[in-house]
């Protein structure tokens, strides 16, 4: 799998709290640059980028991030507005305390709240593996299936642990036929991005993809 193949699986992300204007715009240049499948930024920097960038990028926010305990309420009108303000793409977080409440109806009606608001753009559903047991997993690719979202993400990166292969393998046995797969956090060498990919997955969230690939010793998060 060559370089610039990889390249067009990664969602290029900067989400630190600490992010600058500048540093956004040199992700957004990079990812421009090599082609990467979007730029995943935080909700503020949504309008700038989409005004700097126009359609030459593919603009990627989160919603409920990093924790996911905002209530749905605030997820829709996150949604609704980081859409309005140019994004493509949404990532929001499931709420982790109906999750281990075992109120997976409230986590599904969630998602289809959220993809409604989402309308035509991609929604991907975070449920934070490092946190979850594996009949969770399970219920939650049942959850985002049957809610409509367009994707599964492993992780935040602010958890505990990312992306593993083993969940990615448990997403493709559960998950149905419409959704895709996305790994995030942790995926650092060529082997993982290769790995991660051979396995299935359409996207990668990562910071370190663009410098490993073109030979950069800072491999980021």
């Amino acid at each position: 799998m060559d370089n610039k193949e990889i390249l067009s699986h990664i969602d290029h992300t900067l989400l630190k709290a600490v992010s600058t204007e500048e540093q956004i715009f040199s992700l957004c240049d990079e990812a421009v640059r090599y082609g990467t499948a979007s730029v995943c930024i935080p909700p503020s920097f949504v309008s700038r980028v989409k005004e700097k960038y126009g359609d030459t990028l593919n603009i990627c926010t989160v919603i409920g991030f990093p924790l996911g305990y905002n209530t749905t309420a605030v997820k829709v009108f996150e949604t609704k507005t980081a859409i309005a303000e140019g994004a493509n793409e949404v990532d929001m977080v499931v709420n982790l305390g109906d999750v281990k409440d075992g109120r997976f109806d409230r986590v599904t009606e969630e998602i289809r709240q959220l993809k409604a608001a989402a309308g035509s753009h991609i929604l991907k559903v975070i449920i934070e593996t490092c946190y979850l047991t594996g009949e969770e997993k399970i219920a939650l690719c049942r959850a985002v299936t049957d809610a409509g979202a367009d994707y599964i993400k492993t992780s935040t990166g602010f958890g505990t642990a990312g992306a593993k292969i083993e969940d990615i393998r448990l997403f493709k046995q559960h998950i149905g036929p419409g959704v895709k797969m996305k790994a995030a956090g942790g995926v650092r060498t060529k082997e993982d991005l290769e790995l991660f990919l051979s396995e299935g997955c359409e996207r990668i969230g990562t910071s370190g993809a663009v410098a490993l690939l073109k030979g950069d010793e800072h491999t980021g998060y």
